[in-house]
């Protein structure tokens, strides 16, 4: 176990997008976001004890309404930040797509400077509220020399999460965040981060954070009984790119097997799974609709990557210019490592 020492009154730059975390009464009888950066600040003790704080409201927007542009953007900010002297920065939003931003992030971000995601399951208005909690952990994360080298982290109820593990596996609890078999990254104990392992080495190059609209990739989510439809149907919609994600450890019907083939030579076809555990195979099912004719038809394996986090990088890397190749390459360094 690495103990992470703290630093006296570091910088950092905490980057607010909406979310529960803002979010109160509204006079329908929901709740909407509302709380600006310097008050989510403000609600939270003691946090000008662990660092100077600037705190920045690019947007307020329910978590599922942001988008890759908007990401490259906070990318940016964040870069900026560290440009002037920030130790680390913290962004803060809804919890439904964190997984997904975090990735996002983690696949922008150059900087040895931590980038922390954070959020809150419980608004400021409900009995404990865990808001003001997962904004101290995320900002003592941020000012540590340990969380260096490490790219994007999510903090979540005291656990500190990889962008490429991490998931929400649950939807009201505080401990929603896990990590699957891999496990969390390391927890914040007594106002200090804890990292149960040095930093990985990163295989897949920061991709330049998107300055123009995207390419649209599909995810299809494979069930019993499915039809060539949908598949068929990606090419005259306009996408150029799509992750399929398939049963158990890559498998497809039958039936699907040369309309994924035909699709994958048309545009990068990623191969996930739908289980939410454990890798996509690559030589063990020899049957049609299996992992091994599937991939000798051109689909790109995503390893243990999930079709939502593969179709995040499929997006930004056609967005950067890669083909099919540089797609695959890409692809098994995000979960190679």
């Amino acid at each position: 176990m690495v103990e992470t020492a703290r630093n006296t009154k570091a910088k950092v730059t905490l980057i607010v997008l909406g979310g529960t975390i803002t979010m109160t009464a509204d006079a329908g009888g929901g709740i909407t976001p509302k709380l600006s950066a310097q008050a989510l600040v403000d609600a939270v003790p003691g946090l000008a004890e662990i660092a100077d704080v600037e705190p920045l409201s690019p947007f307020k927007l329910p978590s599922a309404s942001l988008t890759l542009e908007q990401l490259g953007e906070v990318a940016r900010t964040a870069r900026r930040a560290v440009d002037g002297g920030a130790s680390g920065v913290v962004v803060v939003q809804g919890t439904d797509t964190i997984e997904e931003t975090a990735f996002a992030l983690d696949c922008m971000w150059a900087e040895d400077a931590p980038i922390i995601v954070t959020g809150a399951m419980r608004g400021p208005e409900a009995a404990g509220a865990d808001g003001p909690a997962n904004i101290l952990a995320s900002v003592i994360a941020a000012s540590s020399d340990q969380a260096r080298s490490r790219g994007a982290l999510v903090v979540m109820n005291d656990c500190i999460h990889t962008a490429r593990a991490v998931v929400k596996s649950h939807t009201g609890l505080c401990s929603a965040f896990t990590s699957g078999a891999i496990g969390p990254a390391g927890e914040i104990m007594e106002g200090r981060p804890f990292f149960f392992a040095p930093p990985s080495r990163r295989l897949l190059p920061a991709i330049a954070p998107p300055s123009a609209s995207l390419p649209p990739v599909a995810l299809l989510k494979l069930g019993l009984g499915e039809d060539a439809r949908l598949v068929e149907a990606l090419p005259g919609l306009g996408y150029k790119g799509a992750v399929i994600e398939a049963m158990g450890a890559g498998h497809v019907a039958e039936r699907l097997s040369e309309p994924l083939g035909a699709l994958a030579a048309t545009m990068p076809v990623v191969l996930a799974s739908r289980t939410g555990n454990g890798p996509v195979f690559s030589s063990t099912y020899g049957y049609k609709g299996g992992e091994i004719d599937l991939l000798s038809k051109g689909l790109i394996n995503a390893g243990r990557l999930s079709g939502l986090k593969a179709r995040l990088l499929l997006q930004l890397l056609l967005a950067s210019g890669a083909d099919r190749e540089d797609c695959a390459s890409a692809l098994k360094a995000a979960w190679d490592r």
